[in-house]
C-alpha cells in the first residue's frame, strides 16, 4: 500500500497516521482488517484511507465507496462534530468500530455594522433564481462516481496572492452570513485556471447570482472542486480533463469586489479546506 503516491506524499508532509486495529473480543487476526489513514482529524480536513479489498467502510451513517485496492476518502466539514466514527466490516466478519476526536478550528470572524440593507441581503426578486442555482450546486456535490482521480496529489489551480481563506465569516448588521468555504487566489482577469487533479466536468454556468462564472469538477468518491467568479469557462459538462489542463479563466463575475479565483473542495455536502491538499504557495504567487 505504501508505494502509492498518496502515501508517498503523506510521508513527505508528515501527515500520515498509521492505525492498526486492535483485535475485537473473540476475533482472530485474519478477521481484523488493516487500516491506514492519512490526514489530520480536524474540522475542514479530507482524510484518505486504505484497507483490505472487500471491506465495507462506514463513516457515521454513510457507507463509503472503496476502490478495488481498498482506498477510500471522507471529509470533515468546517463545523464537524467533535468525534467521527469509522466502522470496518470485512466480508463475513464482525464490524470493528473506531472513534476519532476531531479538533476544533478557529476561524476569522469579521463584524460589520451600519451597512445599507441592500448590501446585506439580495433583492427578494432574486430568490427563485438563487434557489434554482443552489439546487444545481447541490446536485454537483452529490455525485458519487467510481473514478479514482481524487487519490492524485493535487496541484494549485491558479497562482497569485492568497486574499481569502477557508472558514472565515462575516456578520453584517448582526446577521451571520454563510462562511467562506474556499481559498481566494487573486489574479488579473483572463489568467488561467487549471485542473488541480483529473476530473469530470459536472456543472458549468457562466452567470450565477453569487458566484458568477461557475465550474465543478468531479474527482470521484464524492469529492468535487468548485471554481467561482470565472470570466470564461473552457470545458463542457461531461468532459474529462487531466491535471494541469486549462479549464477556465479568472474573472470578477458574481458578487465580488475584485478579480480572483475562489477554489472550493467538497466531500458531498461537507466543505473541506482545499489548501490542505496542495503544497505551500507563497503570497506572491511564486511556483508551488
Amino acid at each position: 500500500m505504501s508505494s502509492h503516491p498518496v502515501w508517498q506524499r503523506a510521508r513527505r508532509t508528515g501527515l500520515a497516521l498509521l492505525a492498526w486495529l486492535l483485535l475485537v473480543p473473540g476475533a482472530s487476526a485474519q478477521d481484523t482488517p488493516s487500516l491506514e489513514l492519512k490526514g489530520r482529524f480536524e474540522q475542514g480536513a479530507l482524510i484518505f484511507g486504505q484497507t483490505a479489498p472487500g471491506v465495507v467502510v462506514r463513516v457515521d451513517e454513510r457507507v463509503l465507496r472503496t476502490a478495488a485496492d481498498g482506498r477510500f476518502v471522507f471529509g470533515l466539514d468546517r463545523d464537524a462534530a467533535p468525534e467521527v466514527t469509522l466502522v470496518l466490516t470485512p466480508p463475513g466478519g464482525a464490524p470493528t468500530t473506531l472513534r476519532y476526536p476531531v479538533s476544533k478550528r478557529s476561524y476569522v470572524i469579521q463584524k460589520l455594522n451600519g451597512l445599507p440593507p441592500k448590501l446585506v441581503n439580495p433583492d427578494p426578486k432574486m430568490d427563485a433564481r438563487i434557489a434554482a442555482e443552489s439546487a444545481s450546486n447541490r446536485a454537483a456535490r452529490a455525485r458519487d462516481t467510481a473514478v479514482d482521480y481524487v487519490f492524485q496529489p493535487f496541484i494549485w489551480p491558479a497562482r497569485g496572492p492568497i486574499t481569502g481563506v477557508f472558514g472565515s465569516q462575516r456578520i453584517l448588521n448582526g446577521d451571520p452570513k454563510q462562511p467562506h468555504y474556499g481559498v481566494d487566489v487573486a489574479g488579473p482577469v483572463g489568467s488561467p485556471v487549471v485542473a488541480p487533479a483529473d476530473g469530470i466536468v459536472s456543472l458549468t454556468n457562466p452567470d450565477m447570482f453569487f458566484s458568477g462564472g461557475t465550474l465543478y469538477l468531479d474527482h470521484g468518491h464524492g469529492v468535487s472542486s468548485a471554481f467561482l467568479h470565472l470570466s470564461k469557462i473552457l470545458v463542457k459538462p461531461g468532459q474529462t480533463v487531466k491535471q494541469g489542463e486549462k479549464i477556465a479563466l479568472i474573472g470578477k463575475t458574481g458578487r465580488v469586489t475584485g478579480a480572483h479565483l475562489d477554489w472550493r473542495v467538497n466531500w458531498f455536502e461537507a466543505r473541506v479546506d482545499a489548501v490542505q491538499l496542495v503544497p505551500n504557495q507563497s503570497a506572491t504567487g511564486s511556483k508551488p
